[in-house]
């Protein structure tokens, strides 16, 4: 490398010694330093991770959420000063939501041209200052923030983010890194590789007290929200779940699969018939099981299964805990399991499977037969024709029946988006990023669509090489807004008149047409016959490498 290192040059360092592979940069002026960097590295064929020009900040954020998600390591996002940050803090708050690592960077100034130096340009004093530094304004919405105030602890400063974005409640953190710190020479010296964290088990004695009260139950039951997300969670759980022969409940709650849907230990999604029948429930990821909080289980104890089981950014959790078993929950199950004696035979273990398997039976030929396109129909399509893809959901009011229906019986397979609207091409462009060798499809409701930066995802889409199946449940309105208007107001004046504001949605274009420009595939669907071969026709195209949009117009 030829010039004078900097800042920009200590950043690059930094990313490439904590093993991040990307770089996903909403642009800012700010980093020129580190685009001279990549520049003089890409010349003289150093290594450093691949960099991803985006043009929406949102985008930024949530391919680095969606590339996380499946390899769960922490990658670099830049984004322009406190604006930038602004933009993007809807989809970092979703990461941090998601458990997803990464280091967010912006930038200030801190001379506004007074100094010695080059001079960082006016716009710094006149439009982007922000009393007290912009990680400041990143502080409610991450793990960590933080100004990395001198080049001389700037690669250290990296490197600490890149290790708490990693441990447990992973989660993003950000870096403010003044311009002026950026073009300040730096001595370039050795940085430190971030290695992988330890692993944690708790204690043989309470691993122990807690075998025996699953040894004395005669009714347990286990609840996940996000052990999927842990590396060989799934597993794990199906080890511990069959050696105690213990059923499974994934609630609504869930955010990603979690247990196989087809194993005759999982008991469907409904957690309230256990609540007063369970004399034992075992919180395995489970966050926020029991609703409202106060709903209190009749006689079951309760063991709480977590890395870290109170979630400092929740604001109320309400876990009711009779015991806590911390750390590596993959090694805690499979530390369980292996204290395992003959598995109980507990009467009717596999008949909450059955039950469960037939009422998904029953609720898809009631679809089959209903006027219109059923929400169920759509996904029981895709399960069928895409069984191989990995779907990312953002729909509300029909994600329980994309969960339900889609019938996941792999890890990394399902992906609910958390956190506010408008991240869910973003993340589905990561996780394509991910598993290139993967389909990966977006089920989304029309409002998110709408919600989403659609021209900047699809042209990152396009740039990129990462072709989506993006399906449409489009019901044409804001179905949760008038259901809890109905809720609220059930014989309100909006049920005597009829006048429900703040959920229609008939004035939109056609959302497939959003395709046409970019050169992909668009379809809109409005009769039952059509489904299947839209479907097919735009899963062909994306194996081609073409994004498809498939609106689908559906009857609720």
């Amino acid at each position: 490398m030829t010039g004078v290192p900097d800042g920009g040059d200590a950043v690059i360092e930094a990313f490439t010694a904590a093993g991040a592979d990307y770089i996903f940069s909403s642009p800012g002026s700010e980093w020129a330093p580190v685009w001279e960097s990549l520049a003089r590295r890409h010349r003289d064929g150093l290594p450093c991770p691949s960099y991803l020009d985006l043009t929406h900040e949102t985008v930024a954020v949530g391919m680095a959420t969606g590339y996380g998600l499946v390899t769960r390591r922490g990658q670099g996002v830049l984004l322009h000063a406190g604006p930038g940050l602004l933009q993007g803090s809807v989809a970092i708050h979703g990461a941090l939501l998601a458990g997803v690592p990464m280091v967010v960077a912006s930038s200030e100034s801190t001379t506004y041209g007074d100094g010695p130096g080059p001079d960082p340009g006016g716009q710094w004093y006149r439009n982007l200052s922000v009393v007290g530094g912009p990680h400041v304004l990143a502080a409610p919405f991450t793990k960590w923030a933080n100004q990395a105030a001198s080049v001389h602890t700037l690669p250290t400063m990296v490197t600490r983010a890149s290790e708490l974005a990693s441990r447990a409640p992973a989660g993003p953190v950000y870096l403010n890194i003044p311009l002026e710190v950026l073009l300040e020479p730096w001595d370039a010296a050795p940085v430190q590789p971030v290695v992988a964290r330890g692993t944690t088990v708790s204690s043989p004695a309470d691993l122990a007290a807690v075998v025996a009260l699953i040894e004395a139950a005669t009714n347990p039951v286990i609840v996940t929200e996000t052990v999927g997300r842990e590396e060989g969670g799934m597993d794990a759980l199906v080890g511990f779940a069959t050696a105690f022969g213990i059923p499974v409940v994934e609630p609504n709650s869930a955010v990603c699969a979690n247990f196989p849907r087809d194993h005759v230990l999982h008991a469907g999604g409904d957690l309230e018939p256990w609540v007063d029948a369970a004399d034992l429930i075992l919180l395995v990821n489970c966050r926020a099981p029991f609703y409202p909080p106060s709903r209190k289980p009749a006689r079951a104890r309760i063991v709480v299964i977590d890395d870290v089981p109170q979630r400092p950014h929740i604001v109320y959790q309400v876990l009711r805990a009779d015991a806590y078993l911390e750390g590596g929950v993959a090694e805690t199950l499979r530390a369980l399991a292996a204290q395992a004696g003959p598995a109980p035979g507990r009467p009717g273990l596999e008949d909450h499977h059955a039950i469960e398997v037939a009422a998904v039976l029953a609720a898809e030929e009631k679809a089959a037969a209903a006027v219109g396109i059923d929400p169920v129909q759509v996904v029981v399509a895709l399960r069928e024709l895409a069984g191989d893809a990995i779907v990312v959901d953002e729909t509300i009011t029909h994600s329980r029946v994309v969960q339900r229906h889609l019938q996941r019986s792999q890890p990394d397979s399902y992906f609910y988006v958390q956190g506010g609207l408008g991240q869910g091409i973003a993340v589905a462009l990561g996780v394509k990023l991910a598993a290139a060798d993967r389909p990966v499809v977006l089920t989304i409701g029309d409002g998110a669509f709408l919600y989403n930066p659609v021209i900047p995802s699809l042209e990152a889409a396009r740039a990129n090489g990462l072709p989506l199946l993006i399906v449409v449940f489009n019901n044409h309105e804001y179905r949760s807004m008038k259901m809890n208007h109905l809720r609220f107001y059930p014989q309100g004046a909006a049920v005597q008149t009829g006048e429900f504001l703040g959920h229609d949605l008939s004035g939109q274009p056609s959302l497939a047409a959003f395709a046409e420009p970019f050169g992909m595939h668009g379809e809109t669907v409005t009769a039952a016959s059509e489904l299947e071969p839209a479907l097919d026709r735009a899963l062909k195209s994306v194996r081609n490498g073409t994004t498809a949009i498939v609106n689908v117009h559906v009857s609720r």
